[in-house]
């Protein structure tokens, strides 16, 4: 079934900017929300309408959805209050968002949902991250709609929150201190994110279905951030803290100003191996998953934006 109209919530974010842009490819009519208009300034210029609405008021959500084809969700959280299973940012994110999502789409008349999760998501996981990704997912599955979940390992790309980390580390400090340093990842790139997504979106077959996004080689945290610095010509030299002293360091972290670099719940997130438990579907259409050493150095270093595009379309092959 060919959906037209597609709803996009988290739409502004990292991801959401490359699957807009995927979907105006295809020829889709693309809505974004979004709560201050300003959030997706980079979008405007796309032939897409972006919409000021609160998602998680119940009637503005309905509104939004309305008379759309499909909806995919990509809101997600890596930082929130503690709680037991998990905080309340958790909860509001993950859990009560896709709930009041299938809701919106079910008085609508939406049969289609895709949703983001994330690779270990589990009600019963070490985390709490894992644990309401993990009772989001629940949602979403025991919902009449015709829904696929995407569950991704870490995602870089330009503007990630990942690479582009670790390179800021290795530029400022010559020794860096590293909990969970063997913690282990498979990392994907944003643009075989946002093709996955796509690929996907109007084929019957997947409806129902649970995909893993990663990309080909499996790292541990020690071996990005080796990588990030040889990248940009730095070479920090990596202490691995033992868990004590990481769970130190995250606390610690915590208490700064702003989002926290590190939590102690992302360092019990990392006690799960973010890594595909096998070879990625063929439906999702990506042959080749692209690699970070193909990619990360151009945005590593600082190409501008212009050479930076066309150097991802020609090693990615797209």
């Amino acid at each position: 079934m060919r959906h037209q109209k597609v709803a996009l919530i988290g739409g502004s974010g990292f991801i959401g900017g490359h699957l807009v842009n995927a979907l105006v490819e295809l020829g889709k009519n693309v809505r974004v929300a979004t709560r201050r208009r300003a959030n997706a300034a980079h979008l405007t210029l796309l032939p897409i309408d972006v919409i000021e609405a609160d998602v998680h008021d119940p009637s503005q959500l309905a509104a939004f959805v309305a008379e759309a084809d499909a909806v995919i969700n990509l809101v997600g959280i890596l930082q929130g209050r503690r709680g037991d299973p998990y905080g309340p940012e958790f909860a509001k994110a993950h859990v009560e968002l896709p709930r009041k999502i299938v809701a919106a789409c079910e008085s609508k008349g939406v049969r289609r949902l895709l949703h983001m999760s994330a690779i270990g998501a589990d009600p019963q996981g070490p985390s709490m991250y894992l644990r309401s990704r993990g009772d989001g997912e629940k949602v979403i599955r025991d919902s009449a709609l015709a829904t696929t979940i995407f569950r991704s390992s870490v995602v870089f790309g330009p503007e990630d929150n990942l690479l582009n980390q670790f390179a800021f580390l290795e530029r400022m400090f010559p020794v860096i201190p590293l909990a969970c340093a063997d913690a282990q990842f498979q990392p994907v790139f944003v643009g075989d994110v946002a093709k996955a997504i796509v690929n996907v979106l109007d084929l019957d077959a997947a409806s129902g279905r649970v995909y893993e996004l990663a990309g080909p080689k499996v790292y541990t945290l020690a071996e990005l951030v080796r990588f990030a610095g040889a990248a940009i010509g730095k070479h920090s030299k990596i202490i691995k803290l033992p868990d004590s002293l990481g769970r130190l360091q995250a606390m610690t972290l915590e208490m700064a100003p702003g989002e926290p670099m590190m939590s102690r719940d992302n360092l019990d997130s990392m006690k799960t191996p973010s890594i595909a438990s096998g070879p990625l579907s063929p439906e999702l259409g990506i042959d080749e998953p692209a690699s970070i050493e193909a990619i990360a150095p151009l945005y590593l270093t600082g190409l501008s934006s212009r050479s930076r595009f066309n150097a991802f379309r020609a090693t990615a092959h797209r």
